[in-house]
This record gives C-alpha cells, structure tokens and sequence, in this order.
C-alpha cells in the first residue's frame, strides 16, 4: 500500500520512524456530468477571475481571505516553517481507557507502518505496550495543511490510527431530542427487549452495500442495451399507529425469519392498548393496522363469553346424550326381558299337555 504520509511516533524520549497508510477505501459509484443532448462531458475550467483566462496548476497557490475580502497569499514554503512540533511527528500525550473516546470525534483511519529495520523494535514495544494496558494513545499530528488529533490502537498486530475532531467540533445536540413528554411503560420495553434479543447479533462481515450491487445491475443492462431490472414491489400495510402491536408484529416477524415457531398468542394482541404514535409527515407505511379500543373490548368479551358458553353447552349436550343412551338401554333391557318371559311361557305351555297325556296313559 502507498504511504500518504512519513515522519514519526514520538513516545516520550523513544522516536519510532513510520509511514502513513489509509486503512479504508471507497466502494461509491462515481458519476460523470453530461450534457443531456449529445452526452458530451461537462468540465470544470479554472480561470483566472481578473485575466479571464484559463491557468495550469503550475499557476495555481493557496491564500486566506479575509472577512474584509482581503487575500493573503500563503506558500508552500510559509507552511513547512510553522512552528510545530507535530509537523512531521506523531506526539503521544496520554494513554487513556477506549471508552472515554466518543464515537462522534471519530475520522479517518490509517495504518502506521514502521519504516524500516530498526524501527521494528520500538514499534512493536509501543504495540505491546498497548494490548496489555488496554488503552489507546491520544495524539497530535499535522496533515494536509492542518494539526488534527488521533487515536492510536492495535489492529490484529498492526498499530492503527483514528483522525479525531477536537471536542470544540462536536455540536451539541441542542433541540435534537423529542421536546414532548413521552412514557414508555414496562410492557413496552419488555417487548423492545424481546425484539433485540430475537433479532441478536450480525457478523459485520455478512454486510454488504446493496444499493451499489443494485446500482452496478443498472449499469451493466444498460451497457449492454437491455432494460434495467425492476424495483420490487412494496408490501402493502397500513400506517403504524399502536406502539403495542408494531412491536409484538416486529417481534413475531423477526422470528419468522429466523425459521423459529411462533404460537398463536404471539400475534394476539394486549389487553392494554399502547400509546398511539403520531403520524409523521412523509412517514412510509408499515403493515401494522391500528386496532381501536372498543373493538379489542368487545373482540375479548366476544371471545370470554363464547370460551364460557362453550363448556356449559357441551355439558348440557353431554348430558342429554348419556340421558337418551341411559333410555335407549333400558329399553333394550325390557325388551330382552319381554322376549325372554314369552319364550319360556310357550315353552311351558308345549311340555304341560305332554305330561298331562303321560299321566292319563300310567292311570288306564
């Protein structure tokens, strides 16, 4: 990688020669301006305001205006005799816990490359150094026509650095916050939990920048005379206005991703409405639908009074059913009886008059 810069680490009397190496680069699609009619390209001339000329770079410096209007040309020379320690030093001036850097100051990233040999020895002392204490370095260096702040840190085995803004960089976010008392009840933030903890964590490294890939699609179908691919139709729902259900069906959704089983009483709703979301202007809609009170109360009550009618008409068709087999077998039971007593009737009536014969034939 092309180093951007070369000077080096100053770690009190210990001087570590580096270079200076960007640590990210950029992915963006770049865009050419054109005239819409012949597709010629639109160019930036510089010119010379008081000459009406166009100049070369070798024409060209730097100056300061004043408020008055007045210019005040600065050399190249004026800037390499600032009286700055950090002109082409890196000055470590304290070691501090990382979390007392506030993600805000955060600017570019680079790497520090030692810079040659004997810099080894020193580089790695500083690395170390930092790994077992675990804290990172406050610094001050100058770059491009400025002194700027950084951050020093251990990257795998690689000392990296963060630009910083200085504190006084930092807006204070004054009429930010939602000037409007708002509260947020424990059901609420149960729910917001719940959805965190079902949506967990992401390998950064599974990221990627979609619209570009999207962006690159276009350009290739159009390269080569096709017609670009269409947007995605969006799905249809209606406006988010119950805080309540918005997060249950966020939840319930989540885990439907995620290939888990949702019951059935994930998607019911409370029984206590939340605090209705005002409407922003030019808010996009979602899929939840607001459900209003009235309509959940009688929803439940339909629901509790047809869960207690339900048991009583069982019952009572339970009964009515052992009733009619109760009769049924006694009727069954009779008619046996019925059948049972006739038969032994005739049974009887057919052997008496057999005896009655045998009888008169012993007597004559």
């Amino acid at each position: 990688m092309r180093s951007i810069w070369n000077g080096a680490i100053s770690f009190g009397l210990v001087s570590i020669p580096i270079k200076l190496v960007n640590a990210t680069e950029s992915h963006t699609v770049s865009f050419r301006q054109i005239h819409t009619e012949d597709g010629g390209r639109i160019r930036y001339r510089k010119v010379c305001e008081l000459e009406d000329r166009e100049v070369t770079q070798a024409e060209i410096g730097k100056a300061y205006e004043d408020a008055d209007g007045t210019i005040i040309p600065i050399t190249d020379e004026d800037l390499a005799h600032l009286p700055l320690p950090t002109a082409k030093t890196i000055d470590i001036v304290a070691f501090v816990p990382a979390d007392r850097i506030d993600p805000l100051q955060m600017e570019n990233a680079y790497y520090l490359a030692a810079s040659g040999a004997p810099a080894a020895k020193p580089y790695t002392l500083l690395r170390e150094a930092l790994k077992r204490s675990r804290k990172v370095a406050i610094a001050k260096f100058a770059l491009r026509g400025r002194e700027r702040l950084g951050m020093l840190r251990v990257v795998d085995d690689v000392i990296a650095m963060h630009g910083l803004l200085w504190p006084d960089e930092i807006r204070v976010p004054q009429g930010v916050a939602p000037d409007v008392d708002v509260t947020v009840r424990d059901k609420e933030l149960d729910l917001a939990d719940a959805l965190m903890d079902t949506l967990g964590e992401v390998d950064i490294q599974d990221l990627h920048d979609e619209y570009r890939e999207a962006l690159e699609e276009v350009i290739a179908a159009k390269a080569a005379g096709e017609a670009p691919p269409e947007a995605p139709e969006p799905a249809p729902g209606g406006k988010v206005l119950d805080l309540m259900a918005a997060l249950e069906k966020s939840v319930r959704a989540a885990k439907q991703s995620r290939g888990e089983e949702v019951g059935e009483e994930a998607g019911e709703p409370v029984e206590e409405a939340g605090e209705p979301v005002e409407e922003a202007e030019g808010a996009e809609e979602a899929e939840v639908r607001h459900l209003p009170r009235g309509k959940r109360a009688g929803a439940a009550a339909k629901k509790t009074t047809a869960g207690k009618q339900a048991p009583a008409a069982k019952k009572t068709a339970a009964k009515k059913t052992t009733a009619a087999a109760k009769k049924s077998t006694s009727k069954a039971q009779s008619s046996r009886s019925a059948k049972k007593t006739a038969s032994t009737a005739k049974s009887t009536a057919k052997k008496t008059p057999a005896k009655k014969t045998a009888s008169r034939k012993r007597t004559a």
